[in-house]
């Protein structure tokens, strides 16, 4: 017959100083697994939710980025003209030759320098990203030596106040206004207008242009025609598949967590297998008069077993509990892609959080296997002759 579920949870709290041991392990154990994964998980959906499905990324073909791309000016005045390309109410094709440059910058409260990503934009290139928006101050101005600045990188460096003014290239430029990328990749850059970026950096071309297609059949003909015309030596990719793409920052730091959670769980496991021995040996006797009663060795193996199970799932609620405030929070990174500050978010999705779970339930299964099978080989009478 079944053993009553009642008799198990009953015997994990009422060995309560144990238990507690036990279940703050497995939690520090989830909390430390969820947050390292978390930084993986904001980092793809910083990537993944960058960009707009009717626009396509145009770089130089061999370039694994933009930042090691060129396009030069004659391929972007071919390329404005072909039939592919949208047009706004006046007529205009929508295209924006695009330059990415890195500069140095110190963070705020003299915490060291980090790399920035310094976008060049064309006015067509804010109208092709609608997914950013000015929240303070005003657009840059060409000519003026203006440049709008990320909110969350102006929350991380110095000089990014409005009206603040900080020396790159050689050159002053004046902080006119903040956007918000609202959690995408432009969270993390600093933009002006492209034709003044190449004056300020002294660079002859752009680094990729961002066109906007009519439909879907005229991505793939636009495409076609750029990597078959041996003039550009260029490539065109969807601008989604490209942020998409641009996730390698996040491998390390998944893998990162996997380690960690696969080290920690060992000294969980071992902690859940001292409670269950701890547990088991102080009710040998029970356990004696359980078989008396007509209980199978089965029955009393799953019994253990459930209620170790239960009590490294104690573990893992609190773990998701202990993890859950940082969801959102703001924080940055290198980007292995550009070598720049990467500015994302926790996140801390559903399935972060049954995966916590899950793993909370296998450290339980795991650690009071052992217990169990000595528990259920209890022999009769030397149980119920134990003191």
């Amino acid at each position: 017959m079944a053993l009553p579920l009642t008799y198990n949870l009953r015997n994990v709290f009422v060995r309560w100083r144990a238990t507690l041991a036990t279940v703050l392990g497995v939690a520090l154990v989830v909390a430390v697994y969820l947050l390292v994964q978390s930084l993986a998980v904001g980092l793809e959906k910083s990537s993944q939710n960058t960009g707009d499905p009717r626009n396509v990324m145009i770089v130089r073909k061999g370039s694994t980025a933009e930042s090691s791309s060129q396009v030069s000016r004659e391929a972007l005045k071919m390329i404005q003209y072909l039939p592919q390309i949208a047009r706004d109410e006046l007529g205009r094709p929508l295209i924006s030759g695009d330059v990415l440059v890195l500069i140095n910058l110190p963070r705020l409260e003299n915490n060291g320098e980090a790399n920035v990503l310094m976008r060049g934009v064309s006015p067509m290139g804010l109208q092709l990203r609608p997914q950013v928006t000015l929240t303070n101050g005003h657009w840059f101005t060409p000519g003026q030596r203006e440049v709008v600045v990320s909110r969350r990188l102006a929350a991380r460096f110095a000089h990014f106040q409005i009206g603040d003014k900080f020396k790159t290239g050689g050159k002053e430029l004046t902080v006119a206004g903040w956007f918000d990328g609202h959690s995408s990749a432009f969270d993390s850059e600093v933009w002006m207008d492209a034709d003044e970026a190449r004056s300020v950096f002294d660079r002859e071309n752009y680094s990729s242009m961002l066109v906007r297609v009519t439909d879907a059949a005229a991505a793939e003909a636009l495409a076609g025609r750029v990597e078959t015309d041996r003039r550009l030596t260029l490539r065109a990719i969807p601008e989604l598949k490209y942020y998409s793409a641009q996730t390698m920052t996040a491998t390390p730091i998944k893998y990162l967590g996997k380690f960690l959670a696969t080290a920690m769980s060992i000294g969980a496991v071992f902690a859940a297998m001292n409670t269950m021995y701890a547990s088991v040996g102080s009710r040998t006797r029970e356990i004696g008069t359980l078989r008396v009663l007509g209980y199978r060795r089965r029955t009393i193996l799953i019994g253990i077993l459930i209620e170790g199970s239960f009590l490294a799932l104690l573990g893992g609620v609190l773990g998701c509990l202990i993890a859950l405030p940082m969801h959102g929070y703001t924080t940055g990174t290198i980007s292995f892609e550009s070598f720049s500050e990467t500015v994302f978010q926790f996140r801390i999705t559903p399935r972060l959080g049954a995966e916590g779970l899950i793993f909370s339930l296998l450290v339980g299964l795991i650690g009071s296997l052992l217990p169990a099978l000595r528990a259920a080989r209890l022999p009769v009478i030397a149980a119920l002759k134990s003191v």
